[in-house]
């Protein structure tokens, strides 16, 4: 073989690898999401439990708006500031309202049909649904009392 074809063969390995990697990645996240909402369901009714944000991806983001009368959904990235700041925020409202609102996060960096889909232009970026369907949003990282005002509008 020739430098060139080593080179290639080499190539066509590493991108084999970071596919099959990908792919793992996604499978585990369906998997951990599968046991969430198992756990989840235990309780008395559909909101009961969740006392702090849910995993959301692509694969199961229609089923979760659909399933909780008011979803709170955060899109972030780990290498966000703004989106670490108002992390621990999301963990206190998810607490704060437990029973009432379900909130979820969606890492923007492994999951990009939804933001697509709602014109997810900058992060963090909150998008709010209420029985199943959008009705606002927040852009930036707002302030605790900003987001509280704006999620109880949809209670």
């Amino acid at each position: 073989m020739t430098n060139a074809s080593v080179t290639a063969a080499d190539n066509t390995d590493d991108e084999l690898e970071q596919i099959k990697k990908k792919k793992l990645e996604e499978m585990m996240q369906e998997i951990k999401h599968k046991q969430n909402l198992k756990t989840l369901n235990k309780g008395k009714s559909k909101m009961d439990n969740i006392n702090k944000p849910i995993e959301v991806s692509d694969g199961n983001f229609g089923e979760i708006v659909k399933k909780y009368p008011v979803v709170v959904v955060d899109c972030w990235a780990e290498w966000c500031g703004p989106c670490r700041a108002i992390a621990p925020v999301i963990e206190e409202l998810a607490n704060d309202y437990t029973g009432k609102i379900v909130f979820g996060k969606l890492n923007v960096d492994n999951n990009q049909e939804i933001p697509a889909k709602y014109g997810i232009m900058g992060i963090p970026t909150l998008l709010i649904f209420k029985n199943g369907q959008n009705v606002d949003k927040i852009v930036g990282a707002a302030p605790k009392k900003t987001i509280e005002a704006k999620i109880k509008q949809y209670l």
